[in-house]
């Protein structure tokens, strides 16, 4: 009897795709808290893979702390919740950095100076031949790496501080030690994974998914002072904005709420005298 051939797929990806479906149905709520996952065999036939197959993804799942395995009894959904995670005020960008700085460690990867790249040369407003100090971070909270960060700023400004300095003290408060009168940033957020070295330096699978954000920071007379590509353990770090209904004009528009309205206190929105918030937390892994 002949059978249809059937797409070959490798063993480790099935165990991915059955991981990643069952992990959605947990953070969606489909899968209950405490409830009882469908045994090996039932959710092989559901899944239509091996046994072995089901097991490497529950193993996976039981790592994340999604889930308990009970020997004689069963898999189990456990509460899933990101409120440990470190939460990011968007629409207070400054005063979470140097919060965030001090909050954590930091592993100073590399240090040096070199020609930027053509896109932050634009990005910086930098001359022609003019160099920019570059470094490469790990931001550590409970032993637990949870951002990779590349910088880049001027040399004329970076020449400022010492490795010993960017390994102790919060980037920001380096740069207005320079003189650099930092005013405003825009940041753009996307996505991506997690390459081989990034991977490990975040104690992440290679091919992981990523939180990115490029930051472009300027001064007062908007030159750029720094550029910043981050990356983010998404499990870890979460951005936050709250927002609220305005009327401008006769339209309603949603805008960002200020962090006074969000209950901070009214200092925390300027940049020159940052002051801690104690609102991140990092998230606690099982």
């Amino acid at each position: 009897m002949t059978t249809r051939s059937q797409p070959m797929v490798s063993e480790p990806r099935k165990a991915l795709r059955v991981y990643l479906h069952l992990k959605d149905r947990i953070l969606s709520g489909t899968l209950a808290s405490a409830a009882r996952m469908p045994s090996e065999p039932d959710l092989a036939i559901e899944h239509g893979v091996s046994r072995v197959t089901i097991r490497g993804a529950l193993e996976r799942l039981a790592e994340e702390g999604l889930v308990e395995r009970r020997p004689g009894s069963g898999t189990y959904v456990r509460a899933a919740s990101r409120s440990g995670a470190i939460v990011a005020d968007f629409s207070n960008v400054f005063t979470h950095l140097v919060e965030m700085g001090r909050r954590t460690d930091v592993r100073l990867i590399s240090f040096g100076y070199a020609s930027p790249t053509p896109a932050v040369a634009e990005a910086l407003g930098l001359g022609p031949g003019e160099e920019v100090q570059r470094s490469v971070r790990v931001r550590i909270a409970d032993g637990t790496p949870f951002s990779y960060l590349v910088t880049y700023v001027p040399k004329r400004i970076g020449i400022s501080y010492s490795e010993a300095d960017l390994r102790s003290t919060p980037l920001l408060e380096l740069l207005e030690r320079s003189g650099a009168r930092v005013a405003s940033a825009r940041q753009t957020v996307g996505a991506t994974q997690a390459g081989p070295e990034i991977a490990e330096a975040l104690g992440t699978e290679t091919g992981a998914a990523l939180l990115s954000i490029t930051r472009i920071v300027k001064d007062e007379a908007g030159a750029g002072v720094e550029y910043l590509y981050a990356l983010y353990r998404p499990d870890l770090y979460e951005l936050q904005l709250d927002l609220e209904r305005t009327k401008r004009g006769s339209a309603m528009r949603w805008a960002a709420k200020s962090p006074v309205a969000t209950g901070r206190p009214a200092n925390a929105t300027e940049p020159r005298n940052p002051k801690k918030t104690g609102t991140g937390k990092r998230k606690t892994t099982r």
